[in-house]
């Protein structure tokens, strides 16, 4: 996968919205506010929220995600290297986890 693979399957994510809130290339994918997925400036790939910290611990136990530095426990970094399926389902499924936590008001106006 490319960067530009990863970016089309944020993108399409409803109310996902794109910056760079540190500089220097990254790409920060937030919805409602909040972030779901990063594209970092050095390390290739993108870290992506699991739903808890033993899930990510058994996604790099497993050789499918790396720590993802600077984030909480619970985020890993899944490298470019993933099967394009497992990497779709680890960005909707750290989007999910995201979306779910905002306010229900907010939830409804992202359709």
């Amino acid at each position: 996968m490319t960067r530009d693979d990863l970016n089309a399957i944020c993108a399409a994510q409803a109310g996902a919205e794109v910056s760079d809130p540190w500089g220097g290339g990254h790409d920060a994918w937030k919805v409602g506010g909040k972030m779901f997925a990063c594209i970092g400036a050095v390390q290739p790939g993108i870290a992506v929220k699991t739903d808890s910290v033993e899930t990510a611990e058994m996604l790099i136990d497993a050789g499918l995600a790396q720590k993802a530095r600077y984030m909480h426990r619970s985020w890993v970094l899944i490298p470019l290297e993933t099967a394009p399926d497992e990497a779709r389902h680890r960005i909707e499924t750290s989007y999910r986890l995201i979306r779910d936590k905002l306010p229900k008001k907010v939830q409804a106006q992202l359709g």
